[in-house]
């Protein structure tokens, strides 16, 4: 069986606290790979692993830039592969000092690149369940991400977070 772990945020600032809690967790070389629709909450989960990871700059989406380098405690690689339609394209981007660098990555529309990016990473998918609720589906791959993930659980209770601190 899978270790899956599943948190309801109820507002942005619940998911931000999420990445917050999830930052302290993670270490040069993890990768996250995040999914969902658009406006799920991909980029106010970043905005939290930004703070957590000691980031004082506004992390907001890299879509037209692709990559956003942000420096804290650790270096944040922040990938948005949304405007990209073909594989080629994200093979061409060599990714691989961030995706394998001194900081932690992530991934923004993974799923598209996913034949080329690790196979070792914490997925991340985000679902709308209401109008301020989304559903966090964490999902190790790799023995290093399911410890991780052990860890976060007692950060994090399986069901709601509230939004305030």
């Amino acid at each position: 069986m899978k270790y899956v772990l599943e948190v309801v945020s109820t507002s942005p600032e619940a998911t931000q606290k999420i990445g917050t809690k999830l930052a302290r967790r993670l270490a040069a070389g993890d990768t996250l790979f995040l999914s969902g629709e658009l406006g799920a909450g991909k980029t106010c989960l970043v905005q939290g692993v930004a703070k957590g990871l000691g980031v004082s700059e506004y992390a907001q989406s890299p879509s037209f830039v692709l990559v956003r380098e942000l420096y804290g405690d650790l270096p944040l690689y922040h990938v948005d592969l949304y405007r990209l339609d073909h594989i080629e394209e994200i093979a061409d981007l060599g990714l691989d000092d961030y995706l394998y660098g001194s900081g932690v990555c992530v991934v923004e529309w993974a799923e598209k690149g996913s034949a080329v990016l690790p196979a070792e990473h914490m997925e991340v998918q985000i679902d709308y369940l209401s109008d301020n609720e989304r559903r966090l589906r964490l999902v190790p791959h790799g023995r290093r991400y399911v410890d991780l993930l052990k860890e976060l659980k007692s950060d994090l209770r399986e069901g709601a977070v509230a939004g305030s601190d």
